[in-house]
């Protein structure tokens, strides 16, 4: 009776050893892994294209003074109608203009003090012209000048009455865009593993930068430069 208590407590024994020298090796296995896993190298990819833009909005305003406010609105009916023959005449859609109504500003209603007061109303009068068509814009915005010396006062861009050049092709050049910034990313984690003498793995984790549009020069406003980070994490194995 006692011999077969000691041979089973031995071969009890047995097994508690060999379950903990195997609990042991995958134990040491798995810290081995996850060490060498938590390796990784994070990098950056640029895709940086230039495009052109695809709508122009292109603000006309000019001012009129008078004393007068009949003679006033009469003047800007007739400088609206050479504007809308000038532009027609040049190729713009009747239904790429649209006017605005003229803003009237009575300058005695608005005096403080005896400040002299040349002209009592001052009309002022904005065009717009939206159009795809944005080299016959350009074109068009050269000559203008035709009018100024038919007697219409244009005012010059500022914050306010500034052409604008958009870009809305953003959805048909992301994937392209994005696929080559990755690329380029995987080039660099490449490079850094042969440094490294490491391999490359596989991603561990990749965010994809916000796209930003901006003119490539202030004198090419027209042409649009497009930009997008791309952000990968890669696991480096040995």
């Amino acid at each position: 009776m006692e011999q077969n208590s000691k041979t089973n407590f031995f071969i009890l024994g047995v097994f508690i050893f060999l379950g903990l020298s195997t609990l042991g090796y995958f134990f040491k296995n798995a810290v081995v892994e996850y060490k060498q896993y938590d390796r990784t190298v994070k990098v950056k990819g640029l895709s940086q294209k230039e495009y052109k833009a695809d709508i122009v909005i292109w603000p006309i305003s000019y001012t009129q003074v008078s004393n007068n406010l009949e003679e006033l609105y009469k003047t800007v009916e007739q400088n609206n109608k050479k504007i809308d023959d000038f532009l027609s005449s040049n190729d713009i859609e009747k239904s790429e203009i649209s006017f605005s109504a003229p803003i009237i500003t009575d300058k005695v209603a608005q005096q403080y003090g005896s400040e002299k007061i040349n002209y009592r109303y001052n009309a002022k009068q904005t065009i717009t012209v939206y159009s795809k068509n944005i080299d016959k814009v350009r074109d068009v915005k050269k000559s203008l000048s035709k009018l100024g010396k038919q007697g219409i006062v244009f005012s010059g861009e500022n914050y306010n009455n500034k052409t604008e050049y958009i870009f809305t092709r953003l959805n048909e050049v992301k994937p392209k865009m994005i696929e080559e910034a990755t690329k380029k990313a995987r080039e660099v984690a490449q490079k850094f593993a042969i440094d490294s003498k490491s391999k490359l793995g596989k991603i561990k984790k990749a965010s994809q930068g916000q796209f930003s549009i901006s003119q490539r020069d202030k004198n090419n406003p027209q042409i649009k430069k497009i930009r997008v980070v791309s952000t990968v994490e890669y696991y480096l194995t040995d």
